[in-house]
């Protein structure tokens, strides 16, 4: 069964949204508005105030302590997308999994089925949940702390910040900043020949710390990644720091079309992010 898209907030740029097939009661996504918006600093403060405000509701209502972060890059899930959420569409979307005590069916149990086999959240659970968590995502967002709605530090003109969508770079002020610096490695038991983890250089315990800056730098470090020979696009994770020890980190994982084996679903089985999902 599908369900239509079910739209819980609705921010500047992007949306907090139920998938049409919600894998559990505390799968939320946060999807971009209009898919020809460019990732700036407006839209990455934005990005950052809706994924806050959902970690916030799903903690509110549902008693969510860990939350994790699925999504792709340049890459649609294929088949039967084992270990990853089935493509909705090609509008950029993330896939948020809030986890609580006493959940009836964790996210690793739905996405270890293919797609076509995974049953969505009963619908009386979403009727149950979903007024409470719109209310608190209204209660909730903010723009990022020591940013303006419209994603420009405080105290500047953000009309003199704003993109140049044309050229594809900031103009103005943002252009003469560098962007923060991000550490890249393999881990010591790589699922697959081309998995990578992205970090900012400063210690981060949570990606509700991360500035619009340092998502801007992991979308360029990604976009990198996604360019290699040989990687069709990348499927990607950031598990809950309680589960990577206090320490933010985005896995990236090279795919193609003609990989002979999944490297998400070994990413899924490993010890160290299995208990995010599990």
């Amino acid at each position: 069964m599908q369900l239509s898209r079910r739209l819980l907030f609705g921010s500047a740029i992007w949306e907090v949204t139920r998938p049409r097939t919600p894998l559990t009661a505390g799968h939320l996504m946060i999807r971009l508005s209009d898919p020809a918006t460019a990732l700036d600093n407006r839209s990455a403060a934005d990005w950052l105030r809706c994924h806050n405000a959902a970690r916030a509701a799903l903690a509110d209502v549902l008693g969510a302590r860990t939350c994790t972060l699925l999504f792709a890059h340049r890459w649609h899930a294929l088949g039967a997308s084992i270990g990853e959420p089935a493509a909705e569409s090609s509008t950029p979307t993330f896939h948020l999994f809030g986890r609580w005590d006493g959940e009836p069916v964790t996210p690793a149990e739905q996405l270890a089925l293919p797609a076509q086999r995974r049953q969505p959240a009963p619908e009386q659970d979403l009727d149950k949940y979903d007024a409470g968590l719109r209310t608190a995502l209204m209660e909730t967002a903010r723009p990022a702390a020591g940013w303006t709605a419209a994603g420009a530090p405080d105290g500047t003109d953000s009309e003199a910040g704003a993109p140049d969508r044309e050229a594809g770079r900031a103009a103005g002020p943002e252009a003469a900043v560098p962007l923060p610096a991000i550490r890249s490695w393999t881990p010591s038991v790589p699922a697959g020949t081309h998995h990578t983890v992205l970090a900012p250089e400063r210690t981060i315990g949570s990606v509700e710390e991360v500035t619009p800056p340092e998502l801007l730098a992991l979308a360029a470090a990604l976009e990198a990644l996604a360019l290699r020979q040989a990687v069709t696009g990348l499927s990607c994770i950031v598990p809950d720091t309680a589960v990577t020890g206090g320490r933010l980190e985005l896995h990236a994982l090279g795919r193609s079309a003609g990989e002979s084996v999944n490297p998400f679903e070994m990413l899924l089985r490993s010890p160290e992010i299995s208990p995010a999902l599990l």
